[in-house]
């Protein structure tokens, strides 16, 4: 017989796909807890699984994962900032933003975290980035992500205090700072205030 295991061409499988194709089983959770103990597969949360290690054919990819995970939800704050390069550590934590309640998941793939923020400052850019040909991600946009890190930090009352903490301890470079879309930034500091429209000024001062 063919078994799931030996046709799975996909890294992100639910609940609902493997009760589909594990029909023929008079019981579908006795088969999958069978599954799990075998390590055939992973849960990453109830409902969503990955291929056990020595099954897999495809790559993991963790950004996809965080969408999966809790939504509606988009890849932001340190984890967006690292994967465009706008900061040098690499962070561990999985980091997205959600018009939802505040949620940590600590999976066997890693830690999964997402911060609230108003529904009204969600949407503004966010982008579906392919990451290769299977996966599209979403993701904030430098902006964003930017946008978001300050908006969830204590405020601040000058553009001196702005910059100590982006080049200081975020250690984003004047380049990169420089190099974002003003007009999105713009736009974010109309809706956020606070520290982004410090940003806005900041970027305001020099031509």
């Amino acid at each position: 017989m063919v078994t799931f295991i030996n046709t799975i061409t996909i890294e992100e499988i639910d609940y609902n796909y493997l009760k589909s194709f594990l029909s023929q089983y008079k019981n579908v959770r006795v088969k999958i807890n069978s599954m799990l103990k075998k390590g055939e597969i992973i849960r990453v949360k109830k409902g969503l699984y990955v291929p056990g290690e020595k099954y897999l054919r495809g790559v993991i990819h963790r950004e996809t994962l965080s969408n999966l995970i809790y939504g509606p939800s988009y890849l932001s704050l340190e984890y967006a900032l690292s994967f465009y390069g706008m900061i040098p550590e690499r962070v561990e934590t999985v980091t997205a933003v959600t018009n939802k309640r505040n949620k940590l998941f600590d999976t066997p793939l890693g830690k999964f975290t997402y911060r609230y923020i108003h529904p009204d400052l969600y949407p503004i850019g966010v982008n579906s980035v392919s990451i290769d040909e299977n996966h599209n991600i979403i993701i904030a946009g430098k902006e964003k992500a930017l946008a978001d890190t300050l908006y969830f930090y204590d405020s601040m009352n000058s553009v001196d205090e702005l910059k100590a903490y982006l080049h200081d301890n975020l250690r984003v470079s004047e380049e990169d700072i420089r190099n974002i879309d003003k007009s999105i930034l713009n736009k974010l500091a109309d809706i956020y205030g606070g520290n982004v429209a410090l940003l806005k000024k900041y970027l305001g001062g020099k031509k």
